[in-house]
């Protein structure tokens, strides 16, 4: 039986989570944010990208974010890039952990990233050295390793074969991407099962357009994954992908595999920040335990009632 609370968060709010707002928080607002996470003790954090401002404006001064942080704080967090490029450039400001991100379905890697699959395959090789010549980390990160919107369903074996690619074998981590939420647990856990990981941390990616966000990832986890990612709130979604909606709720999934550094105190001060953050945005939650922390079942330790 797997123990959950062995299953690591890594919180993607800062990227995923306000990709689709449409609003550019400050620096200092996400800066504030990185930091309070790391002190709820959230052990990675994914914060920001090197994707194009005017493709997606509320990545806008994700370096600036890089720059503000001490290389302890920088140790814990990750940087979205998609070329060998973009790993110059983010390693050139101190980042050091790169999610090296591809589309399974070339539909989506076309409108995503701009080319094929394979042509992001074969670039790999290269952001791997760049990433290795800094004693970076980077992660091969598959998107719609499931369903893709513009093809439907993806090809399992699609999948594995690009993780079992020797272009591809240079990745710390690989990170399975339910890009849309329209995965379901048995196929969630039959794929991560299957995945011929070599050593590397295999690391799910859940969004709950369809309520599956912490059924899957605990799914993934039974399948060997080591990692689940989720947003404060459920914030969140793919401005290229037609149907997704937000991530797995940070707070639901640490209700879920309840980590050891998660108390009621810690799990009190990340609803707050999440409330925080989506009054912001103008965005609403939809993490069930926030919702459940706000309730008047004051017998329970982890409601937080109305303070």
């Amino acid at each position: 039986m797997t123990d959950y609370s062995r299953v690591s968060l890594r919180d993607v709010t800062l990227r995923d989570g306000l990709q689709l707002t449409g609003k550019v928080l400050d620096v200092d607002v996400r800066v504030d944010l990185v930091r309070t996470l790391l002190t709820a003790g959230i052990p990675e954090l994914e914060i920001g990208s090197m994707a194009r401002p005017d493709l997606v404006p509320p990545m806008a001064g994700s370096l600036d974010i890089v720059a503000a942080l001490t290389p302890e704080e920088l140790e814990h967090c990750w940087v979205w890039v998609a070329t060998p490029r973009h790993v110059a450039k983010a390693a050139a400001a101190g980042v050091r952990n790169f999610q090296y991100c591809l589309s399974v379905s070339d539909a989506h890697n076309r409108a995503n990233i701009g080319r094929t699959a394979e042509d992001s395959v074969a670039a790999m090789p290269e952001a791997i050295a760049i990433a290795k010549e800094v004693g970076g980390r980077i992660q091969l990160t598959l998107a719609t390793s499931f369903t893709c919107p513009f093809d439907g369903p993806v090809d399992p074996d699609r999948v594995r074969g690009i993780v079992a690619d020797p272009r591809t074998a240079g990745a710390d981590d690989v990170v399975l991407a339910d890009t849309l939420g329209q995965a379901y647990p048995s196929e969630v856990r039959e794929l991560f099962s299957t995945i011929e990981a070599k050593d590397r941390r295999l690391v799910f990616h859940g969004h709950d357009t369809w309520g599956m966000g912490v059924a899957n990832s605990l799914a993934a986890a039974d399948g060997g994954a080591e990692v689940v990612d989720g947003a404060l709130g459920g914030l969140g979604g793919c401005p290229f992908a037609p149907g997704a909606s937000g991530n797995t709720a940070s707070e639901d999934l640490l209700f879920a595999t309840r980590p050891d550094y998660l108390t009621p105190d810690v799990l009190a001060d990340l609803v707050k920040a999440g409330e925080k953050l989506l009054t912001r945005v103008d965005e609403q939650s939809r993490s069930r335990t926030a919702q459940g922390a706000r309730s008047k079942a004051d017998a329970f330790a982890w409601v937080i009632g109305e303070q």
